[in-house]
């Protein structure tokens, strides 16, 4: 017998009882997103490698460690999308969406990092992100922000926190970065490999290090917060002002860099301790910087990107149920006519009552065995048509989840009628 195949690590499928979750959490994100203005726009999954090295740089975990990069035929690189950002950017600038306008756009999909499997992080995970473009004050900024909090409060999620910061910047981080390299060189021996690697390539990322044993020499680093420049200061503190007067409560974290190069001046974390240690559902801020970096003219951008699984597992460790996916009604067939009969009548019932969620019974079998599975499938009726029924023209209606409910047969003609009322009850 030939192996059994299997999913690649980290790559998952996900089930007919989960994704009743996943549809009821898209529903939400989208009817939310498009009440603020946003328009989805849909991206390819591969892109050219340069692209991402360009605008997430080179010197990240992600370019260095993480991206799944291949050659294509023609031998250029290309790479799975590990984030959208960079895509959306590239999609505004070929297309012309930049030019003179701002815009509010939305997408959802599949992104790819190679890196250790574990709850709520896979290898291929699913995020929806927004990014909006060409307004540069913290308005903006604040806006993506309460559509967040507002998400969670729609979700029912109360256990998370939003953290933000300022990265200043490009000139402040410059000078911000010679008074960082000078205090991890002078403790140098106690830094990890991957910090060592950085000090003087992309010393930011030490702060962003997750190996518990940098906790010490990472908290007496200086902060940037300190060393911001004046406009970035001004923007942050408009930033603060604006979630103040909105009621969104935050903690300055002034550790906060992001995995990203790209990013400047507003950034923030919406995290959670449910989840064990990986704990951000949702982040993003500004990149003023990166439209231009990738050959528009400077523009400024803002966005976030949330991980889908990390949702679903904070619903489904509360009880939180998906969209009922369970049929109104089951059609049982009985007989060769009623077969015959009974796919114009599914149709026509489908065609009388739009949205209506019918199964027809297919593949035969007696009437025990059809009602069983009519009766598991979670049906609220199940449609009894046999050879009685459709030589007088009427169908069997019995109730499957009313204790009181009784069978009763009623003409074909009026079954629309009489299942609009019972669902509508």
């Amino acid at each position: 017998m030939a192996k059994q195949l299997q999913a690649i690590r980290g790559m998952n499928d996900i089930l007919p009882g989960e994704s009743a979750h996943w549809q009821a959490l898209e529903t939400t994100i989208r009817s939310l997103l498009t009440g603020y203005g946003y328009q989805e726009i849909r991206l390819p999954i591969a892109e050219k490698t340069e692209l991402f090295a360009r605008s997430i740089g080179e010197v990240t975990d992600i370019v260095e460690k993480e991206m799944y990069t291949f050659d294509d035929r023609n031998g250029e690189s290309l790479t799975l999308r590990p984030e959208g950002t960079a895509g959306c950017v590239r999609a505004c600038l070929e297309h012309g969406l930049l030019h003179n306008q701002t815009q509010r756009l939305w997408y959802a999909g599949p992104m790819f990092r190679y890196e250790k499997p574990q709850k709520g992080r896979y290898r291929q995970f699913h995020q929806v992100g927004a990014e909006a473009y060409g307004m540069a004050g913290p308005d903006i900024d604040a806006e993506l922000i309460c559509l967040t909090a507002r998400l969670w409060r729609q979700l029912g999620l109360d256990a998370v926190t939003l953290q933000i910061n300022s990265l200043g910047s490009s000139t402040a981080r410059a000078a911000y970065r010679e008074r960082l390299v000078a205090y991890f060189s002078a403790r140098q021996d106690e830094l990890d490999e991957d910090s060592q690697r950085r000090l003087h390539s992309n010393p930011l990322r030490i702060l962003d290090t997750k190996n518990p044993a940098m906790r010490a020499v990472v908290a007496g680093a200086p902060l940037l917060l300190e060393h911001l420049d004046p406009e970035s200061a001004a923007h942050f503190a408009g930033l603060r002002a604006l979630l103040d007067s909105a009621g969104v409560a935050y903690e300055v974290n002034p550790r906060l860099v992001r995995g990203l190069d790209y990013y400047s001046q507003t950034v923030f974390e919406w995290v959670t301790d449910t989840l064990g240690a990986q704990g951000t559902i949702c982040a993003g801020g500004r990149y003023d910087g990166l439209i231009e970096q990738l050959g528009g003219q400077r523009t400024p951008g803002v966005g976030f990107a949330m991980g889908m699984e990390r949702l679903v597992a904070m619903l489904a460790a509360r009880g939180t149920t998906g969209a009922d996916q369970a049929p109104d009604a089951y059609l049982i067939l009985v007989g060769e006519a009623a077969q015959q009969q009974g796919l114009a009548l599914a149709e026509q019932l489908r065609d009388q009552l739009p949205g209506l969620r019918l199964r027809m019974h297919c593949g035969g079998g007696g009437f025990k065995a059809q009602f069983r599975r009519a009766d598991h499938s979670g049906a609220r009726f199940a449609l009894i048509l046999g050879e009685d029924e459709v030589r007088s023209g009427s169908i069997a209606l019995k109730p499957l989840r009313e204790v009181q409910g009784e069978q009763r047969s009623l003409p074909q003609n009026q079954l629309a009628a009489h299942l609009r009322a019972l669902l509508d009850a």
